[in-house]
């Protein structure tokens, strides 16, 4: 009997040692990856995957590393920003928004007609099951965002551009705050939990505050980059430190055999790979086309206003909850990020839009003063269900990694790693079932 034991034993160790054999040999290793977008995702992604791989790593961008959207966003690793804006009621509200002229929402109405279909779909998320849905996507990608930059830049040159610091959200009064206690709500189940300082003690936290902020809700255990673009360039480094290499180049075209990648077409040529990472925001749209896959993204037009060597500003990030902006002290001095237009990506600049947040930002820092403005214009990359696309595009080899919407930054860090993993057949312990890139077809 025991003679019989051990045979089976030995057959099944023979059997498992044959399936691990055969599993290693069908596992592809990529050999050259191209990641399309030198924004946070897709440096982010670099440097993850020159640690992940042996692979030859090469991101190319029609502009240097962190010059897009990655630059102009408000610098906030907001490990809380779990809540879509698509919260129940928006519906309702939103003709009342559109016709305010103090509230920070635009529209270019010639453009209205285009961008109808994917407004209903957004529209349409904006009741409470799939409000949590959204939100539980979301936590998976920033609530351990800090940690995830850290990660990243520990041990390299870019290290010290990770700053730790409170978050705080600036209310006229308790009313206000408690007006917003669905998204608390939401920002509690996915375990943070403000500090609130109300009247005279908020104003000994914030001395330059107006005093019409009665209440600072403040998220601890945050961080915030001090200069965004920089940032990005900043590792950009690392990863050619690490082996890769950056091309500035425009993307005309997937190259497929067989329904699989072998290459993409530039402006510059042919460019051979087996896979490749799209991680270029809004700009993802016309390329995921080429694959015959139609995707409800569209531009949210964000503008930022730098006050060049500011006083009167905040000692730390503060979201103005009135005038839905981020006031964050940077490098060059205050930086306001806010606003949103639908507009499509061709139009210039709305002078509206900027006078609203110059105004907003004078309200909440009555003694704010700067020798020089400097205005800028971005674009947010918006899917209509507020949720990224990260995943493998069928079994192409190529790799979904934009639609941050609002967390652009935030999350770049652990999608970088997350896609790095799968590129490499490493898979991270993390289920990225909300954020599949083939749910819109």
């Amino acid at each position: 009997m025991l003679t019989r034991l051990l045979h089976c034993a030995q057959g099944c160790v023979v059997i498992c040692i044959q399936f691990i054999v055969k599993v290693r040999r069908e596992v592809v290793i990529p050999e050259r990856v191209i990641i399309v977008g030198a924004g946070i995702v897709g440096v982010s992604t670099g440097i993850w995957l020159q640690r992940f791989s042996d692979a030859d790593v090469t991101i190319i961008d029609r502009l240097p590393p962190g010059e897009g959207t990655s630059h102009g966003n408000a610098g906030v690793i907001a490990a809380c920003s779990v809540a879509p804006v698509t919260a129940p009621g928006l519906v309702r509200k939103a003709p009342g928004m559109l016709m305010n002229p103090d509230f920070p929402l635009f529209m270019r109405w010639g453009y209205f007609p285009k961008l109808l279909p994917w407004l209903l779909k957004y529209l349409s998320n904006a009741n409470d099951s799939d409000t949590r849905r959204i939100s539980k996507g979301l936590t998976t990608i920033v609530a351990d965002s800090v940690d995830q930059h850290k990660a990243m830049v520990a041990n390299t040159s870019a290290a010290g551009w990770v700053q730790d610091c409170d978050y705080s959200f600036a209310y006229k009064d308790r009313a206000a705050f408690e007006g917003d206690a669905y998204t608390w709500g939401l920002r509690r189940d996915a375990g943070f939990e403000p500090v609130l300082r109300e009247g005279p003690e908020a104003r000994e936290y914030e001395p330059n505050l107006s005093p019409d902020v009665g209440l600072l809700a403040t998220m601890q255990d945050h961080a915030f980059i001090r200069d965004p673009g920089g940032y990005v360039k900043a590792l950009a480094a690392v990863f050619e430190a690490l082996g890769g290499e950056i091309v500035q180049a425009e993307i005309k075209d997937f190259e497929l055999t067989d329904d699989r990648i072998t290459g993409v077409v530039t402006d510059q040529g042919r460019k051979p790979c087996d896979r490749t990472v799209l991680a270029t925001g809004v700009w993802s749209k016309p390329m995921m086309k080429k694959l015959g896959l139609f995707i409800p993204i569209e531009t949210e037009r964000g503008y930022h206003i730098i006050w060049k060597d500011a006083t009167g500003g905040p000692s730390h990030p503060i979201m103005v909850a009135s005038g839905k902006f981020v006031a964050t002290p940077m490098a060059a001095g205050l930086r306001c990020a806010g606003v949103v237009e639908f507009g499509g990506l061709d139009a210039g600049a709305s002078k509206a839009a900027l006078d609203l947040l110059r105004k907003q930002a004078k309200a909440a820092f009555p003694n704010l003063e700067a020798a020089e403005e400097i205005e800028w214009l971005g674009h947010r990359p918006a899917p209509s269900d507020s949720l990224p696309l990260i995943g493998e595009v069928r079994a192409t080899g190529i790799y979904t990694a934009f639609g941050h919407h609002h967390i652009g930054l935030t999350g770049g860090a652990k999608t970088g790693r997350i896609v790095a993993g799968l590129v490499a057949n490493q898979p991270t312990n993390t289920d990225i079932g909300a954020f599949d890139p083939m749910r819109f077809a």
